[in-house]
């Protein structure tokens, strides 16, 4: 899960920018984006796991002023990036995750289901 954490008055490191990193315990994780401010609401997605070969996708979440800007789809293809890598599925359950899923058809090799059932 990705969570973005900027002062207001600071504008938003381009996406190609920012630097996305993975938590991870025995059962579940997210992507996140760290922030030199704790006091500022962060972008994340979230997975737990199902079994060795299988992640759900349960939420994606950015901050209202930074939307639009894709922070969003940065965290997902982080996502589908690593899934690739460790040769795991990925159930999105996650409304945002299963829209993008629908954008990208080419990540059917790791999303499990097809881009219309979610």
């Amino acid at each position: 899960m990705a969570i973005i954490r900027i002062e207001c008055k600071q504008e938003m490191t381009k996406p190609d920018k920012l630097s996305i990193k993975l938590e991870e315990t025995s059962d579940k994780g997210r992507y996140y984006i760290p922030s030199e401010n704790p006091q500022n609401e962060e972008a994340e997605l979230t997975f737990r796991k199902s079994g060795k070969n299988t992640v759900v996708a349960d939420h994606t979440g950015v901050p209202t002023r930074y939307r639009g800007q894709g922070i969003g789809l940065l965290l997902v293809k982080r996502l589908v990036d690593d899934a690739r890598a460790k040769k795991i599925k990925i159930i999105p359950k996650c409304p945002f995750i299963a829209a993008m899923y629908a954008k990208h058809p080419e990540w059917a090799d790791v999303m499990q289901g097809s881009p219309a059932r979610h």
